[in-house]
């Protein structure tokens, strides 16, 4: 679930962005007391998410609109089905429909595009999809949402949540068990010590130190499948690197436990849902 103090924050930024001067085509040409509904609907087959931002910008908007969630969030929609109603001032529906359909299209897009690599998985495989922090700036916390609403799953969500150590920190602390071992002294008891390597060389050196998770990346499947014998159990293993969807299966079938895709929210296409005017 969203929480709703950080999505009202977020649409009230996007609400100053958009109409803090107003809103001149829509005050010149439509009377204050019209009323009108709309539908937010489809217009080609996708994962639909963002039901709630609809609502936030609306009960900011004006408190008189009507908004009914027509489809679970999650939920596949084919084109032309309809997956929000609305009804109210039609001055107010014309003021929020861009800021509405932004947030749904970009999160949808993102729901979409996950569902399409989880859908991708070998049948029964374990192995995790995952996001990265390669977001949008600001948009963070929604997108992720998209990506769990997609089937996906979440990586640590922020420098602080979790230790991570990748090539660059292993270049500026002299080493692969240089950096596990002062990161390991620094940690709580309950935290995860996560290594990135780059060889099948490093990989022995971070499981001998007694890393608990590593990432492969940019492995081919001959190297994966050769690390994940090696390790044995020994550590969580998750790969990452440029992962395409056509890849997933094969990588899936090698007993990973996770394969984390930046694509998932740096590179989604905004998908195509409109607002149709019913009355």
């Amino acid at each position: 679930m969203l929480e709703l103090p950080v999505i009202r924050e977020l649409v009230a930024r996007c609400l100053i962005e958009d109409l803090g001067r107003g809103d001149t085509t829509t005050d010149a040409c439509v009377p204050p007391e019209a009323e009108g509904r709309a539908v937010v609907a489809a217009r080609e087959d996708l994962v639909f998410c963002g039901g709630a931002l609809v609502r936030e910008v609306f009960a900011q908007l004006d408190p008189r609109v009507e908004v009914e969630q027509l489809c679970r969030e999650g939920e596949l929609l084919t084109a032309g089905k309809a997956a929000v109603a609305l009804a109210g001032p039609a001055q107010s529906l014309l003021k929020g429909e861009r800021l509405a359909l932004n947030f749904v299209q970009r999160m949808s897009g993102v729901a979409t595009l996950t569902r399409s690599f989880v859908d991708a998985l070998t049948p029964g495989s374990a192995t995790r999809i995952t996001d990265t922090r390669k977001t949008t700036p600001g948009l963070r916390i929604v997108e992720r949402y998209a990506v769990r609403c997609g089937g996906g799953y979440s990586h640590r969500s922020d420098l602080g949540a979790a230790v991570l150590i990748k090539d660059n920190h292993v270049a500026a602390a002299g080493g692969i068990t240089a950096a596990v071992t002062r990161s390991r002294a620094a940690a709580t008891h309950a935290t995860r010590i996560t290594c990135e390597v780059d060889t099948l060389e490093q990989l022995r050196e971070a499981i001998e130190v007694g890393v608990d998770i590593v990432i492969l990346d940019n492995f081919t499947d001959e190297q994966i499948a050769t690390a994940v014998e090696f390790t044995g159990g020994l550590a969580v293993i998750e790969v990452s690197g440029s992962v395409s969807r056509e890849r997933i299966r094969d990588i899936s079938a090698l007993g990973v436990d996770v394969v984390s895709i930046g694509a998932l929210t740096h590179s989604a296409r905004a998908v195509d849902l409109g607002l149709d005017w019913t009355a």
